[in-house]
């Protein structure tokens, strides 16, 4: 009987899914400028269509969806022409009622939007950004519906960020972010700079934010794997450290909380919902439990150093070695989820993963005890 249970899952899953928290970014930009495809092409689909919106001031509106750590303040346009003292003070109520709130639930990141084509920053822009600074808001200046081809970026936009550079606005690199949220087919522009934006993003996040952000958006996979590492790196200390005793081997394949909180985290970052989740850790804790005691000797053996197995007892070197190959696996599974070698759309076929997460888990055994 594996020690890993449906409700332990769904437990663990649901306490992870509560300490990842939420990421907020607040878009700003141009009527028409391409702040909602920017956001339904980082985060996968529209949070004003399928979300729930709330009014945070007379020109704003809050979008989340249940069940992702994803919030975006949408703000209307910003107008050439339009009052901009009346702008900046909408501006400085959005930040100011973020911040009665709790401080995973605050504003952390801004994406101000130009697009390429406009060729300059108005007086207002310039002044909203400036505005976003002083109110401690790291901002990011996104240059939306930049032409590509061939690697190369077109002349406008290029001589633009130029431009935009010699301003020396407050803005994360002193520099444009140029992107392509949507490729065009019929004119051979292919969509671009996306994952850079991610990558600056995730770095000008406050600390304790970026694993939601890693989560929420969909298109950078080297983001969410490098999350997945740290959390692997930890669930294997923490492993050591709760074998610090010999344990029966059977515990130690699994010590049990620790390595399902680190399943469900993972399960998570790479957006795996809880009740395929759950499905993939009963195979996956199967392909491991099913070998038993009757690896523990061959486990030791890959790991130079670990000591020997007498009666079935572990200690920290192979736990957190378990730990990290179980973590390793398990993010290969969650990568995979989806596709049609692994997980049919149609039909759930446990072997198939068994055989697969075994497989991956002696993989990355071998790999651990090469490095010691």
């Amino acid at each position: 009987m594996s020690p890993v249970h449906d409700d332990g899952f769904r437990a663990a899953f649901a306490q992870e899914a509560a300490s990842l928290g939420r990421f907020t970014v607040v878009v700003l930009g141009r009527t028409g400028v391409g702040k909602s495809t920017l956001v339904n092409a980082v985060f996968g689909e529209s949070l004003a269509e399928t979300g729930i919106g709330a009014p945070v001031t007379q020109t704003s509106h809050l979008y989340s969806r249940e069940g992702v750590g994803l919030a975006v303040v949408d703000t209307k346009g910003i107008e050439v022409g339009e009052d901009t003292e009346e702008l900046l003070a909408d501006l400085r109520a959005l930040v100011a009622h973020s911040r009665t709130r709790p401080a995973e639930e605050q504003i952390h990141v801004a994406w101000f939007c130009v697009q390429a084509a406009d060729l300059r920053l108005q007086d207002g822009e310039r002044a909203v950004i400036e505005e976003l600074d002083r109110l401690g808001i790291p901002v990011l200046l996104v240059m939306t519906r930049v032409p590509r081809l061939d690697g190369r970026n077109h002349p406008d936009a290029v001589a633009f960020h130029h431009a935009i550079q010699a301003m020396g606005l407050p803005v994360v690199g002193g520099r444009a972010w140029p992107v392509m949220a949507l490729g065009d087919s019929f004119a051979g522009w292919p969509a671009h700079g996306l994952p850079e934006l991610v990558e600056q993003t995730r770095t000008a996040a406050p600390a304790g934010v970026e694993a939601a952000f890693v989560a929420a958006q969909r298109v950078s996979p080297e983001a969410k794997a490098a999350e997945a590492g740290k959390v692997v790196a930890a669930a294997a200390a923490q492993a050591a450290a709760a074998a610090a005793t010999p344990i029966p081997f059977a515990d130690a394949v699994l010590l049990v909380l620790i390595q399902l909180r680190m399943m469900s985290r993972i399960a998570l970052l790479h957006n795996v919902p809880v009740d395929r989740a759950t499905l993939l850790a009963m195979a996956s804790v199967a392909a491991t439990t099913q070998a038993g005691r009757s690896i523990a000797s061959g486990l030791v053996k890959m790991i130079p150093g670990a000591g020997t197995v007498a009666g079935g007892l572990v200690g920290a070197a192979v736990a957190s070695s378990v730990t990290a190959a179980m973590g390793g696996a398990w993010i290969t599974v969650c990568r995979r989820y989806g596709s049609d070698d692994l997980v049919s759309t149609v039909a759930f076929d446990p072997a198939v993963l068994q055989k697969a997460f075994g497989e991956e888990m002696a993989r990355t055994l071998r790999s651990l005890g090469r490095r010691r």
